[in-house]
């Protein structure tokens, strides 16, 4: 039996930058993302807020589409604005999309 070395596939993942905008904080001093890809937790993903905006990036795994909130101050759920793409979730409310 010979053996074969499996060269690993590049770029199966990608870096993505999420911004919040100055509107859409309102002033507060605290945002985070939550979504499929941290299993909704809406502490492992704080937003770095730079003179009233807010920015974090996540390395996703391509080829998926993620369903993702911005929760503002730990209570608020706000969508994301420059989503290209909102679903409905099981709460009555709209959830946004992110297509890689």
């Amino acid at each position: 039996m010979k053996k074969q070395v499996l060269k690993p596939i590049e770029n199966e993942t990608e870096e993505v930058t999420f911004k919040i905008s100055a509107e859409v904080l309102g002033g507060a001093k605290k945002a985070s993302i939550a979504g499929e890809f941290n299993n909704w937790d809406i502490t492992k993903n704080p937003f770095k807020i730079t003179k009233g905006i807010g920015s974090v990036t996540i390395t996703l795994e391509k080829g998926r589409e993620y369903q993702y909130r911005f929760v503002i101050n730990g209570e608020t759920w706000v969508n994301d604005p420059s989503a290209a793409k909102q679903v409905a979730n099981e709460f009555g409310e709209q959830n946004s999309v992110i297509s890689l």
